[in-house]
């Protein structure tokens, strides 16, 4: 026989919520500080016991609770954020559903004490049930204090998943730290065993946010961060992005706030990796701190009771803002600036819609056509030599710069840039002057501040790739037909979201028709795709834009060759260049985008100081 349905009684159901709200301490510290940042405070005290576990204990300056809203404060549903359901559509705090405070007393022996007024507070205590406890009188500063003990104290199935005392307060001090980065007008201290381990000074000019940076992400992070500052039409995007150099073996240091919530979105996250894609070696993450601001009605934040999930009405668009301000931002660095200086400010008339990459009015664009790379590119295979480092008599005499040798006419062409007007030439440029080749690999050139060591074929890869990609940037990508057309079977909603992109697609090269609700009919590819996977591509690609309405497979698989016609067409080792090919290369490379790195986010140059220099040798002692 089933059971009857019947309604859940206030403790249960509080304990329940408490499962999806409060996994851990440090979930309930996460929710006390948000409501203290919600009241307004600007100093916060945060006191730990054992990991949390015995005591958590939030001070805080605020606003403070009316007495007759305690008892109140404490009741599911309960909150002073929102009041009707329009309100959920302009969201700007970073609570609003009420669940919290019910879902902690509901778990934990716990104790609320405010005041509005300095000196006239009340306090009451709930111990796991809420039985309409008392108010008592409370000599208290204005402002609000939560003391939460014994967490769990009545469920003994989730206080046995917890982890070691250390391992519980990491994840406290990670989340103090997440929301210090955001609240830089706040003061932050945190206590653990009656020992203070953070203390986090609000900021009181915009010139000292980097000291705050470096208190927690570290001074190195902050000496090779660069500050961003991108707006467009209702979007604004700032903070500081990692240079390429400055990359993790995992990913770490990320964080992402959206109108001051941090947030982990697979769009924000897929959109910086775009950004980064060919400026990273291997497996590598970037690392950043960035705030994204636009209206309350243009993100969803009631998604998942812990709100770290949001959803944007115009998806594509914040993506693709979002990429291209930081590619931007990253390709703006050229050698001898600053990445920590003054902010990379970046204004969009209009949001961004299109392709990240487009042409650069800073770096020559090549006469080399997308055709002829297609030629080269099969030519370079077809030719290709067995040894990984070709002699020097195996190897084109490619021209760099003004300084052209014999050369094969497409390669030529690939490399040469028009011959620019006579301007006066800067007493000296940021990679300096070229001295010496050591070994066939490396140019030695000097500066006034030390020595520059290039290695060139990277430096000429890069130079080349972004060449390239100009240069696919200002045609319509060639396609191919296929002699036999390929028939692919997607889901339905994958096709109907394809016939939604077709004009996209075929600027991209893309040639299909749908043969059946669940198969379409390829008839032109990319020609530069010919030769790929073309049956999972298109698969991943109908994927892509069904859940991100973006795709950049296809973009970055184009990338890639062209990465690899660069590599294969660059100076390669064991090939003697002359001081004037040598400072052709330097000039290319202080024009080009991501001059930095070569595709493959290996570093293309770096520098010796004098200083550096002299400690070396023991100079001045």
């Amino acid at each position: 026989m089933s059971q009857r349905i019947q309604k859940l009684q206030p403790l249960l159901a509080n304990q329940i919520a408490a499962g999806e709200v409060i996994g851990r301490p440090a979930s309930a510290v996460k929710e006390l500080i948000e409501n203290s940042l919600d009241a307004g405070a600007t100093e916060i005290e945060v006191d730990i016991e054992q990991g949390g576990i015995q005591l958590i204990r939030v001070r805080d300056n605020g606003s403070g609770i009316h007495r007759e809203d305690l008892l109140l404060a404490t009741s599911r549903h309960a909150t002073s954020k929102i009041q009707q359901v329009d309100d959920l559509d302009k969201i700007a705090t970073l609570g609003f559903r009420g669940e919290a405070l019910a879902s902690i007393c509901s778990v934990s022996r716990f104790t609320l004490a405010s005041a509005q007024e300095s000196g006239k507070g009340w306090q009451i205590q709930i111990e796991g049930i809420h039985e309409n406890p008392e108010q008592a009188p409370l000599a208290h500063p204005r402002g609000t204090t939560i003391e939460i003990r014994d967490l769990f104290f009545n469920t003994p199935a989730r206080r046995k998943f917890l982890r070691a005392e250390k391992t519980e307060f990491d994840h406290i001090d990670e989340v103090l730290k997440r929301i210090a980065l955001s609240s830089f007008q706040t003061s932050f201290t945190l206590t653990h065993n009656k020992r203070q381990v953070r203390h986090y000074r609000k900021i009181e000019q915009e010139s000292d946010r980097t000291a705050r940076l470096s208190a927690l992400c570290g001074s190195a992070f902050a000496e090779q961060a660069l500050h961003i500052e991108a707006a467009a039409v209702d979007l604004r995007l700032s903070g500081w992005t990692g240079l390429p150099t400055f990359s993790r073996n995992q990913g770490d240091l990320q964080y992402f706030y959206v109108n001051g919530r941090i947030v982990r979105d697979k769009l924000l996250n897929h959109a910086m990796r775009s950004a980064y894609h060919d400026v990273l070696y291997h497996d590598r993450h970037p690392a950043y701190v960035l705030f994204l601001e636009l209206a309350p009605q243009q993100v969803d934040v009631n998604v998942h009771p812990t709100k770290h999930e949001v959803r944007f009405r115009e998806s594509r668009l914040v993506y693709d803002f979002i990429r291209r301000s930081v590619h931007d931002a990253l390709a703006s660095l050229r050698p001898g600036a600053s990445p920590s200086a003054a902010p990379t400010k970046i204004t969009f008339d209009k949001p961004y819609t299109g392709s990240s990459t487009k042409p650069s009015t800073s770096s020559p664009v090549s006469s080399f056509k997308i055709q002829e790379q297609i030629s080269l590119y099969k030519k370079l295979h077809e030719d290709r030599v067995a040894s990984d480092v070709p002699t020097r008599d195996a190897l084109p005499k490619i021209a760099l710069g003004a300084e052209w040798q014999e050369a094969s006419p497409p390669l030529a062409a690939a490399a040469r840039a028009p011959t620019p007007e006579k301007t006066p030439a800067p007493s000296e440029p940021p990679l300096g002057h070229a001295l010496a080749q050591f070994r066939d690999i490396y140019i030695l050139a000097e500066t006034s501040d030390g020595l520059i060591i290039v290695d060139m074929h990277a430096a000429h890869e890069r130079v080349l790739y972004e060449r390239f990609k100009q240069e696919l940037a200002t045609q319509r990508v060639p396609s191919q037909v296929l002699f036999v057309p390929l028939t692919v079977t997607l889901r339905e909603q994958e096709v109907d979201c394809l016939e939604v992109h077709r004009h996209s697609l075929e600027q991209s090269g893309w040639g299909f028709e749908p043969s059946s609700q669940e198969s379409i009919i390829i008839r032109e590819v990319p020609q530069l795709l010919a030769q790929a996977d073309l049956k999972q591509l298109i698969q991943d690609l109908a994927c892509d834009l069904l859940t991100q309405s973006k795709s950049t497979r296809g973009e970055e698989l184009l990338h890639k060759i062209l990465g690899t016609m660069a590599c294969r067409g660059a100076v390669h080792a064991k090939r003697r260049l002359s001081i004037s090919e040598m400072n052709a290369l330097l000039r290319d490379m202080e024009k080009t985008q991501h001059g930095g790195q070569c595709n493959h986010g290996r570093p293309t140059w770096m520098q010796l100081s004098l200083h550096e220099l002299d400690r070396l040798f023991l100079r001045g002692r």
